[in-house]
């Protein structure tokens, strides 16, 4: 690899502020907030939403009704529905 082209990648942790839980990786993003884990200094990021709490992940995503968009499709256009 060619020296000085890439970014500084740094230990971090980030925490979800609304349940608390953690996710321990890497990534460039730095804080003023520095906490040791293991030994090693981590970065700490304060994240709204993470993979625990966000709607698609926790199984609590609200699905939309399609069949009326396909009633409506049909009914502006006349068609038929399909047997």
């Amino acid at each position: 690899m060619k020296k000085g082209i890439h970014p500084d990648y740094h230990p971090v942790v980030y925490v979800d502020i609304s349940s608390g839980d953690e996710i321990v990786t890497r990534s460039t993003q730095t804080s003023d907030k520095i906490r040791t884990i293991d030994g090693v200094k981590h970065f700490e990021i304060h994240c709204d939403i993470t993979s625990f709490t966000h709607p698609f992940y926790t199984g609590k995503q609200k699905l939309v009704d399609t069949a009326g968009r396909i009633d409506k499709f049909r009914r502006k256009y006349n068609r038929p529905a399909a047997k």
